[in-house]
């Protein structure tokens, strides 16, 4: 990756960071581009597939924000963390999801102190893979909505409705297609609804292994882009959990929505605005080998001018994203920054390779090069955490 300076970390951090950068070049962009190649989606995720191990050894790393929670100060580990998550997004936008998202659920275990929960999923030799499943059948970005007037109706009838029945609580219904990591998932941290007469704003989190009965999966999804990252359904028939895995109720949800939210957003934006660096760096490179008119296109005007306005969009991602993790240095960062940080990255991303792209030109649309892939993964990531229109709205309202 090309960078002008390391400002904001010290030796220490630089030595984890130069360990990520040669995971994310030599691993994760490899296996990116293995896994998209594949027509079965299912083969994503079969025994065998370097998904599993790709996992195993990102895991190995320890570079995850709770094992290195602690290792340096406040503001170094917040910038350590982008630049982390923008590695990863440089390399492959999906499968850096598919890695942050597998550990989302610590963050959970770790607030209750459960013996139990921390013993299954938080021991050093635990290789469980987590997800967030809130998205639903019938509800999409309005399940994160909750700056909007339907949060709060009780007419507005969720999908996944948990009751306490004595000691345990019992779930029923579903989470839709477009929950990450759901086909591999071993566990969720379920985003349900208790009771179901409150409208979404009577929630709760709960911590739901998914190899209890009545658990079920829908098949990979098969999508444009980021199809190296699992994503489907989950459903829930009678299932039952014990009372102590319900870690937020009613008067924490929206709070734990909102926090869930920034955290999440500003992710977002560090790995998208990793992925603009990937697709503004292929075209450079491809400008400065193919020649057109007897030189190099990058001697033509209008090439330079369209790569240097690509750099430009970069480098304003990249600090906007930094800035909100920096904010958030001691918890999640204010909403509305977090979510100017995602929806600002991902269109970015999106608008530099499709600029990558034309600078391509036909050889950018054949699968020997890598934008259209990039481009792909790019699209994606306008919709997904909250599609790019309903986030405003969410973030305009903190304004």
């Amino acid at each position: 990756m090309t960078q002008v300076n390391e400002a904001g970390l010290g030796a220490d951090a630089l030595e984890v960071l130069k360990v990520v950068e040669r995971f994310a070049r030599d691993e994760v962009r490899p296996v990116g581009m293995q896994l998209d190649a594949l027509a079965d989606p299912d083969e994503v995720i079969a025994a065998g597939s370097p998904l599993w191990t790709l996992h195993d050894k990102y895991r190995a790393l320890g570079v995850d924000s709770l094992s290195l929670a602690g290792s340096f100060e406040p503001a170094e580990q917040a910038m350590l963390s982008a630049r982390i998550t923008e590695t990863l997004g440089w390399a492959d936008g999906g499968l850096a999801v598919s890695l942050a998202v597998a550990g989302f659920p610590k963050f959970f275990i770790a607030l209750t102190g459960d013996p139990k929960l921390t013993e299954r999923y938080l021991s050093a030799d635990s290789s469980e893979i987590g997800c967030w499943a809130i998205t639903e059948p019938d509800h999409g970005s309005d399940s994160l909505a909750f700056s909007e007037p339907h949060w709060t109706r009780p007419e507005v009838r969720p999908n996944c409705i948990a009751r306490l029945d004595g000691d345990e609580w019992v779930i029923n219904g579903s989470k839709a297609a477009w929950v990450s990591n759901a086909p591999v998932a071993t566990y969720a941290a379920l985003f349900c609804t208790i009771d179901g007469d409150e409208g979404f704003a009577g929630g709760g989190v709960c911590i739901t292994p998914l190899d209890l009965p009545g658990v079920s999966r829908g098949k990979n999804l098969n999508k444009l882009g980021q199809r190296a990252l699992p994503q489907g359904e989950l459903h829930f028939d009678d299932v039952r959990v014990p009372a102590a895995n319900m870690v937020i109720g009613k008067p924490m949800y929206s709070m734990t929505v909102e926090m869930t939210l920034a955290l999440a957003n500003a992710f977002m934006g560090s790995t998208f605005a990793g992925l603009a660096r990937a697709a503004y760096e292929a075209a450079l490179e491809y400008a400065k080998d193919r020649v057109q008119g007897g030189v190099p296109i990058i001697q033509h005007q209008n090439v330079r001018s369209r790569l240097f306005k690509m750099f430009a969009k970069v480098e304003a991602a990249a600090s906007l994203s930094r800035r909100t993790m920096l904010i958030g240095n001691a918890g999640p960062p204010p909403i509305h920054y977090s979510i100017a940080s995602k929806t600002y990255c991902t269109t970015t991303a999106f608008e530099v390779a499709s600029e990558a792209l034309q600078i391509f030109g036909g050889n950018g649309l054949t699968k020997e090069y890598p934008i259209e892939k990039i481009m792909r993964d790019a699209r994606a990531a306008m919709i997904e955490d909250g599609c790019n229109e309903m986030l405003s709205l969410v973030g305009g309202s903190k304004l």
